[in-house]
């Protein structure tokens, strides 16, 4: 698709945010990765994306048009939203991979599954249990309980729980950079599907891991 024309000057080669002959700011793209100049891949440069992020927070940042014509002022207030709202995005592997599954129509954040992962349910019914078992002994006297180094202590029992859900977390995210190398280096759509699950699964074990956390603090 041919690049729309600068509005300033006309110039046919306005495809980045600033004109490359009359540097006038351009409409921003709303594509997040189009918006950094990175390529459609579920992996990124991290270090780059953030070099990025600080070299366009300094030219696009609204103070610095306070003299232009309102089109431009209006374009630097459009591209700060997208800025920001890109950089989280991309940093984050997650939010990126349901990001490009969406523009690719595979949209795991509304396909996502809610209920507990056919591999978890074992891991997640013992969980409840023990989360049920820990919040009726919170308006006890708890003199009597053993340290939390002591596996009879409900406490020390979601300390297990907790430290198990991590290796799971890091085990997805292994499995998932794996997958996302792949893709990228292939094209194969037939993985997006697998990717969709494994996100679904990390994003489900996450949300325990806070859980846990949550009845872990003092």
């Amino acid at each position: 698709m041919e690049p729309n024309p600068c509005w300033h000057c006309g110039s046919p080669a306005a495809e980045s945010l600033f004109c490359r002959f009359c540097n006038s700011l351009q409409r921003p793209t709303p594509d997040y990765y189009e918006f950094f100049g990175f390529e459609h891949q579920l992996s990124l440069d991290v270090e780059e994306l953030d070099r990025r992020f600080y070299s366009l927070s300094r030219r696009l940042h609204p103070d610095l048009f306070f003299r232009a014509m309102p089109r431009e002022q209006q374009f630097s207030l459009e591209a700060t939203a997208i800025l920001n709202d890109a950089y989280r995005t991309l940093r984050d592997p997650v939010a990126r991979a349901e990001y490009l599954l969406k523009e690719l129509g595979e949209d795991a954040a509304q396909k996502r599954r809610q209920d507990a992962p056919p591999e978890l349910l074992e891991e997640v019914f013992e969980l409840n249990e023990l989360l049920e078992e820990s919040r009726g002994t919170e308006n006890r006297d708890r003199e009597g309980c053993p340290s939390v180094d002591t596996p009879a202590c409900p406490d020390s029992r979601l300390q297990e729980a907790h430290a198990k859900f991590l290796g799971l977390r890091a085990e997805a995210d292994r499995e998932m950079e794996s997958l996302f190398g792949q893709y990228d280096r292939t094209a194969d759509r037939a993985l997006l599907p697998g990717i969709r699950s494994l996100l679904s699964r990390r994003r489900y074990i996450h949300n325990l891991i806070e859980q846990l956390e949550k009845e872990l603090a003092p």
